[in-house]
């Protein structure tokens, strides 16, 4: 294989692409110790030398690095790792190694998420924040089964709650024209009608 060209991305990291291909990103001292010159021919044994022995092994360093940093699902880990020009063999060796560790559980995070977030969000709104996470649609069904039907009910109600408190709306004193917009606001959020119905009826601003 011909190193085809050394770009640099920063003072210190330099893009190498070999037969006119982007490979992986070196240090410059890495590039002096494997002899990656520009113009050059490298061997098929020190290319694999380098993936394994550095570009897997950092990739495994920054995957537990950037899971201490928050909680992530395995879809914005991967993306993450691509970010930072991470081959697709080192993402998948890194994701591998996390797992190993229990690290990287997509239904553990979907579980918490929900847990977290039933005070504040409809069940909706929750859905579609995970979608967009990269669950898939039975992963994040399964979260909403393993949290109980009654803490999700519970969950809604206080979502609505602190919605009225933040609109600082008091049912004692709107008129009918303001529920109506209430009632169509809580809708668009997400929430059905009859948790919205059973809250407003009960709710008492000053709890």
């Amino acid at each position: 294989m011909i190193v085809t060209k050394v770009e640099s991305c920063t003072k210190t990291k330099f893009k190498v692409y070999l037969d006119g291909n982007f490979v992986f990103v070196l240090y410059k001292g890495e590039l002096k110790r494997f002899g990656i010159r520009e113009g050059e021919e490298v061997t098929g044994e020190i290319v694999e030398k380098i993936r394994v022995e550095v570009i897997h092994k950092r990739a495994k360093m920054r995957a537990m690095h950037l899971l201490e940093d928050m909680d992530r699902t395995e879809a914005a880990l991967r993306e993450k790792l691509r970010q930072g020009l991470y081959p697709p063999d080192a993402v998948d060796a890194a994701v591998a190694y996390v797992k190993s560790f229990g690290y990287l559980n997509d239904d553990r995070y979907a579980e918490n998420f929900v847990r977290s977030r039933q005070g504040t969000k409809s069940r909706k709104e929750i859905r579609a924040a995970l979608l967009k996470k990269g669950l898939t649609s039975d992963q994040i069904s399964r979260a909403f089964e393993i949290c109980s039907e009654e803490d999700e009910a519970d969950g809604e109600e206080e979502a609505v709650r602190v919605l009225l408190r933040k609109k600082r709306f008091d049912p004692d004193t709107a008129d009918e024209a303001g529920i109506r917009k209430m009632y169509a606001y809580l809708g668009r959020k997400g929430f059905c009608y009859d948790t919205v119905r059973h809250v407003i009826q009960n709710y008492n601003m000053n709890a």
